[in-house]
């Protein structure tokens, strides 16, 4: 059986500030590292001490910061990855919400949606941002380790699912898998059928009131 656990990274410099996230490498906040810490915490009851565990992280401080908080709760290695990082917002990055918003041009509803760049100078397309998550996760599933866990962003968790379920890329311009920071999504696939499923997406109890 194999099992992966993804990890979308908790509150970062960048939500609390208002900034644009994307490639912008914004720290964890205090709030934020006490979070990695209770996901570590979850991610331990669930895991079998005796099993092998490979932590798969994008490679910005945020996620990297939540990946080194999982590793002491796991005793695992980390494995960083640009593929994994969120999309890239271009010029937007680091400038406030609000400048992004003004600016944003959505994508049609049909026709070219995975070419879109959203009106934003130096923006990833989808299918720049899926492909390479797509490339990450089929990366990690040729290890031998049956357990992973995979620290990304919000937005890519979206695809990480999609390539799990093998939804051509052509056709990920229409998915959505909605995130919350610090929320872990299981996602299994057993011996017998080969099938894979999607256990749990976005579970944050662990996370508790406030």
């Amino acid at each position: 059986m194999r099992h992966l656990y993804v990890v979308t990274h908790p509150q970062s410099q960048h939500h609390v500030d208002g900034l644009v996230g994307g490639w912008y490498d914004s720290p964890l906040t205090d709030l934020g590292r006490a979070h990695a810490v209770r996901i570590g915490e979850r991610l331990r009851e669930v895991i079998p001490s005796s099993a092998p565990v490979e932590i798969h992280s994008s490679d910005l401080l945020r996620a990297h910061q939540t990946a080194e908080g999982l590793a002491l709760a796991l005793g695992a290695p980390i494995f960083a990855t640009a593929d994994l990082r969120e999309k890239s917002y271009g010029e937007a990055e680091g400038k406030p919400q609000s400048w992004l918003d003004e600016r944003f041009v959505f994508a049609p509803k049909t026709g070219a949606r995975m070419d879109h760049r959203d009106g934003i100078a130096g923006a990833e397309s989808k299918r720049e941002f899926a492909g390479r998550i797509y490339r990450a996760v089929e990366a990690i599933l040729e290890s031998s380790c049956r357990r992973h866990v995979i620290v990304t962003h919000g937005f890519a968790l979206t695809f990480v699912v999609a390539a799990w379920i093998k939804m051509p890329l052509e056709s990920a311009g229409h998915i959505n898998v909605r995130s919350s920071s610090g929320g872990i999504t299981h996602l299994f696939e057993d011996d017998a059928f080969h099938n894979r499923a999607i256990i749990s997406v976005n579970d944050t109890s662990h996370l508790g009131p406030g």
